[in-house]
């Protein structure tokens, strides 16, 4: 289309010239004394239009010769940021190849570029801002590559080069780099077994960035390290539920940390407020249930609370609305067997019903059977223990029914049959 326009123009052209310039009898008279010099219109026309030609461009060439140096510094300075782009990609692609000394080489020869860029003051393809992520990126390659070298004094460098306040780097990108340094950071100081100083460079992060699954995964690392439970717990329950763990490795690491915090607590106050730092879901657990009461009772805590604690989960276990696993059911009868007694009537009511339900479960034999010893029902405790001495996998627990039964034979004064389970119990 343009094309054709341009046709129209240039046909339109030639009729004009041809109506104005084809019967044009005019004169030009030029003076020069004592000479006089005639030309047509035409010509003089056509002689002005070649003259202001001519002088442009004169004009312009001698603009171009002025600007060669200008084009000049300009072309050094294109070549230095094709360099240091070209020095980038390879110090990235040799860091991922684990080549980490020629990693900070290249990177080195980023920043005598981007060094060289910033010194200059002519008209750069890239703008100063621009300059200075680049300058970024490349200190924060050149501090990992300096980090997997074990070079503490090189990656400190490069690094408070990234984060001193006035560091050149502007906008998103800058910004988005210094927080992925901060990171960058906390996560060599867990590899240096310095966990409060990663704990304290991701708490300067804004609140936002902490809530990203690798800065969780960060936390969580170095709270472990630290010690601090209570930090590291709620950081896997964020993980998990940012999707950063599998269902199965989440519950499994959560028990883990929950039981690792119970196990902190060095008094029953401190124990206290650990359980009820849990949520509901976790307190529902049978192995933290367990463990929370067999801590309480370590502590020298009294028996009613723990039973309190345990009674929910054992009215689920009574009821059948929860299959506990044999090592479940071994730790919950160690737990209860504890405070026996101290035991009610309404729990031996219930033990008494969960072993009825439940014949066959040497677990719930054994419990019972030292609830009734305990309630002096010497007879039923026998059979019972007796029974559970032959399906017991724990142990703990068998060794705990023949020292029962061996108890019992002294008491009704069978000495043979009171070695005899006292030798069982020693080589269960």
């Amino acid at each position: 289309m343009r094309g054709t326009f341009w046709l129209l123009f240039l046909f339109a052209l030639a009729v004009a010239l041809a109506l104005v310039a084809g019967n044009n009898q005019g004169m030009v008279t030029l003076f020069w004394p004592p000479h006089r010099i005639d030309v047509s219109v035409n010509l003089a026309a056509l002689l002005l239009a070649l003259l202001v030609l001519v002088v442009h461009l004169a004009l312009r060439a001698l603009s171009a010769l002025w600007r060669l140096p200008e084009q000049a510094r300009q072309w050094r300075a294109l070549r230095q940021e094709r360099l240091a782009y070209g020095a980038l990609r390879e110090a990235l692609a040799l860091s991922l190849a684990g080549r980490f000394l020629k990693s900070q080489k290249a990177a080195e020869q980023v920043l005598a570029h981007t060094g060289d860029l910033q010194a200059q003051d002519s008209d750069q393809v890239l703008s100063p801002a621009e300059v200075g992520q680049l300058h970024l990126l490349a200190r924060l390659i050149a501090a990992e590559s300096a980090h997997a070298l074990r070079d503490r004094g090189a990656r400190d460098a490069h690094l408070q080069a990234v984060l001193r306040p006035g560091s050149s780097a502007q906008g998103t990108l800058g910004d988005t780099a210094k927080e992925g340094a901060r990171i960058r950071a906390a996560r060599w100081a867990v590899d240096d077994r310095e966990p409060e100083l990663a704990l304290q460079l991701l708490q300067a992060l804004p609140q936002g960035v902490q809530r990203r699954t690798l800065v969780l995964r960060v936390r969580l690392k170095a709270a472990r390290l630290a010690r601090q439970s209570g930090q590291a717990l709620e950081s896997a329950r964020l993980l998990a539920r940012h999707g950063g763990l599998s269902a199965d490795a989440a519950a499994t690491l959560v028990r883990s940390l929950a039981t690792e915090m119970l196990h902190q607590a060095h008094d029953t106050s401190q124990l206290r407020r650990a359980w009820e730092s849990l949520d509901a879901a976790e307190r529902a657990q049978p192995e933290l249930v367990a463990r929370v009461c067999d801590r309480w009772l370590d502590l020298r805590g009294d028996p009613p609370q723990a039973r309190l604690w345990l009674w929910p989960l054992w009215q689920r276990v009574v009821s059948g609305e929860l299959r506990l696993s044999d090592a479940q059911s071994g730790a919950l009868v160690r737990v209860i067997e504890r405070s026996l007694d101290a035991v009610d009537p309404q729990w031996l009511g219930s033990i008494e019903a969960l072993q009825r339900a439940q014949p066959a479960n040497a677990n719930w034999q054994y419990l019972a059977g030292r609830a009734y010893a305990q309630r002096e029902l010497w007879g039923k405790a026998q059979q019972l223990l007796k029974q559970a001495v032959l399906g017991l996998q724990d142990v703990g627990l068998r060794r705990g029914a023949w020292r029962a039964l061996a108890q019992l034979a002294e008491q009704r004064g069978d000495a043979h049959a009171a070695s005899e389970a006292w030798k069982q119990a020693g080589s269960a």
